[in-house]
This record gives structure tokens, sequence and C-alpha cells, in this order.
């Protein structure tokens, strides 16, 4: 089965979750009798054309387009992007299905499905309506709302990650909840980072002191991800433990979240390190004490089920999909979204009883090492192929 992906991150360009997606989908795929190809805009580095871990990949220069809002921007890349399908399947042979990952694919797979009269399978990995908390407040996020709602409508099945996002794409474009398959991220478990425990502690030591404790979150620092309900809770966590929070990640959040931090009066206690690789997000992940995830808006949580494979006691909202990963009490503590009250109690309580926050971890890595493997994930995704390609074969659509 040969199944083209359209997505706008592909290593070495990753921003969020959808890109950690898409890069371990498929050459997961590969080992389940799917023959994966990507097209995807070269934001990053990376070759126009590769064959890397069993995926054909093409790599599109976008266009330069100073002042033109984002879905222009892309609407114009998609042009590209449809000529590099082309070249994909005049180099490998006919696809059977297209695949695309969020309204940035939208065009591009629509145009293809129609040019090729082949089924068209959509993931929607979040939605405009989600991030404006319900609302689309301005011109952009009433068109990214517009393809959205194309991309559910023409794609033959609509793929979803969570209980949650199935519902919010029920409500929000009317998708017939038969027509939604939940198949969840997966994740990759890894041994210790560290050599010994020499190692860990000189590790450690980089960012916390022997007598504190280390809170950890990595993200794109957007408003979504509730970091300023983080550090609204900060001086009531700060009264009763000694500890430090560590931010790793990016974005246009950044400079007020610092200037929150200062009016608090905890600059000193918060330390903004900016971009991390993967490697050490996990070295993070296994020297801090706890790791928290407070947003607003999480179609999954993709970062939880990260702390979790590296058995990091994990304290997390109940915002979307956050609260279908980490079971309450079980594998970790779940808090109202946006309470700060709630939040500092839950951290408190987890450095306070770091016993217990570790068995509670344990119990999660179990469980993440039973269902969230990433062949688990790919062979759902291929039994989900499979059921288009059968029916599509069976109707009269596209059929010569």
């Amino acid at each position: 089965m040969h199944v083209l992906h359209i997505a706008w991150e592909y290593p070495p360009h990753i921003v969020g979750g959808l890109g950690r997606h898409v890069a371990e989908l498929l050459p997961a795929l590969a080992s389940h009798g799917v023959r994966p190809a990507v097209v995807t805009p070269r934001l990053r580095e990376g070759p126009p054309a590769e064959l890397c871990d069993g995926v054909a990949v093409r790599r599109v220069d976008a266009p330069l387009m100073p002042g033109a809002d984002y879905p222009t921007f892309v609407a114009h890349a998609s042009r590209n992007l449809v000529g590099a399908a082309h070249e994909l399947q005049d180099a490998y042979g006919r696809f059977d299905l297209i695949h695309a990952h969020d309204w940035l694919a939208t065009e591009v797979g629509v145009t293809l499905k129609y040019q090729w009269r082949v089924p068209l399978i959509a993931t929607i990995h979040a939605t405009e309506r989600g991030r404006g908390r319900g609302g689309l407040h301005n011109e952009a996020a009433h068109r990214i709302n517009d393809l959205e709602w194309r991309l559910t409508y023409e794609a033959w099945r609509v793929i979803v990650c969570s209980r949650f996002m199935a519902g919010q794409i029920h409500d929000y474009f009317q998708t017939p909840l038969d027509k939604i398959d939940v198949v969840p991220n997966g994740v990759y478990i890894g041994g210790s980072p560290f050599r010994d425990a020499d190692h860990w502690l000189s590790f450690r030591r980089r960012y916390v002191a022997d007598d504190e404790r280390m809170v950890f979150h990595v993200g794109r620092i957007v408003y979504e991800k509730g970091l300023h309900v983080l550090l609204d809770a900060w001086p009531a966590v700060s009264a009763k433990v000694r500890a430090r929070l560590v931010i790793a990640g990016t974005g246009g959040y950044l400079e007020q979240l610092k200037a929150q931090a200062r009016a608090l009066g905890i600059s000193e206690q918060v330390s903004f390190i900016g971009f991390v690789s993967n490697e050490e997000r996990d070295q993070l992940y296994h020297a801090a004490d706890l790791a928290i995830f407070p947003s607003l808006y999480e179609p999954f949580g993709i970062v939880a089920l990260e702390a979790l494979a590296n058995a990091c006691p994990l304290v997390v909202s109940d915002a979307g999909g956050l609260a279908e990963v980490v079971q309450h009490g079980v594998t970790g503590l779940v808090v109202r979204t946006d309470d700060a009250g709630e939040l500092a109690d839950a951290i408190t309580a987890a450095l306070s009883r770091p016993d217990i926050a570790r068995a509670r971890a344990a119990a999660a890595l179990r469980e993440v090492r039973e269902y969230y493997t990433w062949t688990r994930i790919a062979a759902a995704t291929a039994e989900v192929y499979a059921r288009v390609l059968e029916a599509w074969q069976q109707s009269d659509w596209g059929q010569p």
C-alpha cells in the first residue's frame, strides 16, 4: 500500500506535536506493509529529496512573501507541494491513498484527491477554534477554520488523537462520529540517559542546587500552554518547598512570561533555558523531580507522554486530551484548567512526597509500554488505511 503524507513539519523541521507524530509514525508504518512518502515545505535544513528509514521525502522551498498572513503564505506554498507530489508519484509509482495532516495540508490534499481520484484521509491534530478557547478572533482564524471544515468534509475518514478531539471535530464541523477514528500518539521508551549517578548529579547541578527540588516544563512558549498559570502558582509553592522551575522552549509568549516572573518576584527561582535537543530533554526529565503541563488547550498532550516514558512524576491540567493520558492519583496528578491554587497544591504535594510521586511514575511507565508504542499506533493507522482502501474499491467514486 503506497501512501502519500502531506505535512508542514518533518525532520529536521519539528515545532510541536504534529511534527513529532509524523516523524515517528512514518518509519513505523514502513514496517507494517505501508510504503510511506511525504511532501513538506523546506523550512529548515534538509535535502530536497531523500529516502530515509523507508520514507521517500520531498522538501519544497517555500515562497518569499513578506507581509503576507499565514493562510495566504500556505496557499502559495501549496502549489509547489502539489508539484512535488507529482514528482514523487513519477519516481515511486502510483499512490493508493493520500493522508493530510491538519489545515495546512487541505489545499494540497484536496487537489490531489481529485487529480488522482484516490481517497483522502485527514488527521486533525488541533483546531483553530480550540486554540482560541472556542472563539475565532480574526480573519486569518476564520480562514483556517474554513480549511479545517473542508478537510474533514473531503476526507474519507478523519483520524484524531483523543476522544476529546473527536468531540470537538463533531461539534465544530458536524463531522459524523462514525467517520472519526481515535488513534492516540505514541512514544519511544529509552533507558536512562546517564552513565552513572555521578553523571546524573553533574547534569542536575547545571540547573539546581543540591538542596533544591527541580520542576520542569518543555514545549512551545505560547499562551495556550498555560505557563502564566504556573507562574501565578509558584509563590505558593516556594513558600512551602525550596524548588526551582526550569522552562525549556521558545515562542512568542516568552517576554510576557519573563515580565510576569519579575512582577511576581520569582525571577531568581525560574530559569528559561530556551530550545533543548531531544537528548537534553530526556536528560532533564530524568533529572527533574516533577514535570508540569498546565495547558489551557491540549488535543492530546504528547509532552506528557514523553515525560511518562522517561519515568518522570507528572502534574497536568485536565485540558483536552491530557486527562485521557494521565489517570489522577494513579499515573500522575490532574488539576482543573486555569486554577493556580489547585496547581500549587498539587505541585507541593508531589514534591513533599517524592516516594508516592515516583510510584505513580512507575505505574505510568508500565501503561506507556503497553498502550502507547509506535508499533501499536502504526498498526492502528494501517488498519484505517485498509478499511478505506477496501471501501473505495467497492465504490463507484474514482474507479476507471
